[in-house]
């Protein structure tokens, strides 16, 4: 079946504008991992993604008839480059819908070489627009995964690799959005290496190819999470679907903050800044070697894309700590007497503190937020039973996202009069006007006692509020929330919440 695969991937006429990538060795992570581990780098493309590879081969596989028409797409990032880019090259008119919600920087990109549409706050909405205008306009619709075309495009990454690497693969870490540079890889390197095993990599928040696994078939998540936008998927591909479900050997779900951590291993390695899909495959790797004891093995991991906005560097900066394993988010009691500080400072036994956060509570006791310098998860366990042997409360914060997020920005304090206090944490799209929808259908409904708001530079934002309501009013605030599309979680029992706000 797959032999198909493997003669259309080398034949692809695609190196007149595709680069043939380099594989760097990562010397430092092979050392650290014992394992000898290789970084493909497909953040060296003229659009800094794989994606102009299966955007070009559908292209030039177009008929006359078809590249006359003009050629449409939907997408809020790479795809859209390298189909504006594939019909610039093919002098080929070309529309790319993109949501309104698309930072600036992306659209000028795209502008530059394509007619751009804004339509719709999602790229679902994007979509349906762009398969509307491909009918009445009767375009040729390119579609960013599930087509053959494409897939064949994406599997010349596969072919490089087979021809770059000396001696056997032992195992190849790919990232999973649609499933289109999965599938193209796997059905090249499986037909001409079977033993090499290919690992599937996806977002915890947004893993619909393990989901389509459990269940035999495609299925649709109920919302995804958007920190790696690169491949925030709700539905894997039909096409690709049939591929993956024959070939992919395991699947690894990593985080937000695993993610992060591998984003400054690559910059380690090769002084290269990549995207948070970018960073899938290796942050997969680092965990399945983890978890399975893997060693003197040959890895390759697949840098795919490097189109990432400035300001949310910040915010990975500072997930990295805790992506790496080497800083511990803790809420410690200590006494509210002078002194107290400084005999906490010495429990910690030269341990270095990046983050302490107080506020004078007037009672007996203090809650502090403090974030501590650690090199394991076994040695945070360590330090916290000792803290504990020492008779100090302690509460481990490091897995709370609403911790990492909100509360290590904005602690203070109760106010003794407040009562029947709410707190939700919501994501709202980064639009104008989103943030004044948000407080013209809940503000005037109930008392708003808190709100925390900071922009991570990704397409939604976070927001931290606290309403003066009963529990019987959650269920309609929940409820306003969902009709207006805010995704929300009811924190009131959050640890992190009693501790500190």
């Amino acid at each position: 079946m797959f032999k198909d695969y493997v003669k259309k991937i080398e034949s692809a006429n695609l190196y007149d504008l595709v680069q043939n990538t380099p594989i760097n060795f990562a010397s430092s992570l092979s050392e650290k991992l014992e394992n000898r581990i290789y970084i493909k780098r497909e953040d060296l493309q003229p659009v800094f993604s794989f994606k102009i590879r299966g955007a070009y081969n559908k292209l030039k596989n177009l008929s006359k008839l078809e590249l006359d028409r003009g050629v449409i797409a939907a997408s809020a990032g790479n795809h859209a480059q390298g189909v504006a880019l594939a019909a610039h090259t093919l002098d080929v008119k070309a529309v790319i819908v993109m949501p309104v919600t698309t930072p600036e920087i992306k659209v000028q990109a795209v502008g530059a070489r394509a007619t751009v549409i804004l339509h719709g706050d999602t790229y679902d909405e994007a979509y349906s627009h762009a398969i509307e205008i491909s009918k009445t306009r009767k375009m040729t619709f390119i579609h960013p995964f599930d087509d053959e075309d494409v897939i064949v495009g994406q599997g010349t990454v596969g072919y490089e690799i087979f021809t770059q690497v000396q001696g056997a693969i032992d195992y190849i870490f790919i990232p999973v959005g649609g499933g289109g540079l999965c599938a193209g890889v796997a059905a090249y390197i499986k037909s001409l290496s079977p033993e090499t095993k290919i690992i599937a990599v996806e977002t915890l928040d947004a893993a619909c190819l393990n989901s389509a696994l459990t269940e035999g078939k495609p299925v649709k998540l109920k919302s995804v999470g958007l920190f790696a936008d690169g491949t925030a998927v709700a539905e894997i591909g039909g096409k690709t679907f049939s591929i993956l479900k024959e070939l992919v050997d395991d699947v690894v779900l990593v985080s937000t903050d695993e993610i992060c951590a591998a984003i400054k291993d690559i910059y380690n390695e090769v002084r290269a800044i990549c995207e948070p899909s970018g960073a899938m495959s290796l942050a997969g790797l680092k965990k399945f070697v983890s978890q399975n004891a893997i060693s003197k093995s040959s890895l390759i991991t697949i840098q795919c894309g490097a189109n990432i906005d400035f300001d949310r560097l910040r915010y990975i900066s500072e997930r990295t700590e805790v992506g790496e394993k080497k800083e511990a988010i803790l809420a410690v009691t200590l006494r509210e007497e002078i002194g107290s500080f400084h005999k906490f400072c010495g429990a910690l036994n030269g341990r270095v503190i990046s983050e302490f956060n107080y506020r004078y509570s007037g009672e007996n006791n203090a809650q502090v937020f403090v974030g501590v310098k650690v090199i394991s998860d076994d040695d945070r366990e360590r330090l916290i039973a000792y803290l504990t042997g020492l008779d100090y409360r302690v509460k481990d914060l490091t897995e709370s996202e609403m911790a990492k997020s909100h509360v290590r920005y904005m602690v203070g304090g109760k106010a003794p009069s407040l009562a029947e206090e709410q707190i939700f944490r919501v994501q709202f799209p980064e639009k104008p006007g989103a943030l004044y929808t948000f407080l013209t259908h809940l503000g005037g409904r109930f008392n708003i006692t808190m709100f925390h708001y900071r922009n991570h530079g990704s397409a939604f934002g976070k927001v931290l509020v606290g309403f003066q309501c009963s529990d019987s009013d959650c269920n309609l605030i929940k409820k306003i929330l969902d009709e207006l599309n805010y995704p929300c979680q009811v924190e009131t029992h959050s640890e992190a919440y009693k501790f500190f706000l």
